[in-house]
């Protein structure tokens, strides 16, 4: 079992050194250095409270939903950070490119890419095509991520999966349970 741990641990390694080796491109670290500002809580709190504010109907039903699994998923990442601390990859790993002032809390899950996931599954799940944005967004925030060098790739895949998951639950049961009243 060890000796599978230490090659998917290799791999994971590689991976993140796939992507964070072109940090020294100056168009790319404008763009990710920008966007992964779209998964932090001051963008997505925002973004719900002024959706649910200003909106009605379905995109009212899925920014509270939003609101919902932002709140719920992080409730499982802070746990987690606390529980089973990991060194974010610029502090574990030799040679890795990472921005100013970088994030000093544990790395996994990413809490950025579990933000943005819980935040656009509930849009998706109202209007289908807003995938083909909304999709690429949130895996561009994940990359973002490993790019700026704090996250391995089972962090954003963990944070993938725990955004998604809260998404479609909390979108499930306020539309269920709620979403005629909540409609005005």
């Amino acid at each position: 079992m060890t000796k599978l741990m230490e090659n998917m641990y290799d791999f994971e390694c590689r991976l993140f050194r796939s992507v964070n080796r072109h940090f020294d491109r100056k168009f790319m670290n404008c763009f990710f250095r920008n966007i992964t500002h779209i998964g932090g809580a001051t963008f997505t709190i925002s973004i719900c409270l002024l959706l649910i504010f200003m909106t009605g109907g379905e995109t009212r039903i899925a920014a509270i939903a939003s609101a919902a699994a932002l709140l719920i998923s992080h409730l499982p990442v802070a746990f987690v950070k606390k529980r089973y601390p990991r060194k974010r990859p610029y502090l574990a790993l030799l040679e890795i490119k990472v921005t100013a002032n970088p994030l000093e809390d544990h790395s996994f899950p990413s809490g950025h890419t579990t933000a943005i996931f819980s935040v656009i599954i509930p849009f998706i799940f109202i209007l289908p095509q807003s995938a083909i944005l909304l999709l690429p967004l949130g895996i561009i925030i994940g990359v973002s991520r490993m790019y700026l060098g704090l996250h391995y790739p089972s962090d954003v895949l963990a944070g993938c999966l725990l955004g998604t998951t809260a998404g479609i639950t909390c979108f499930l049961l306020i539309n269920k349970y709620f979403g005629a009243s909540l409609i005005l």
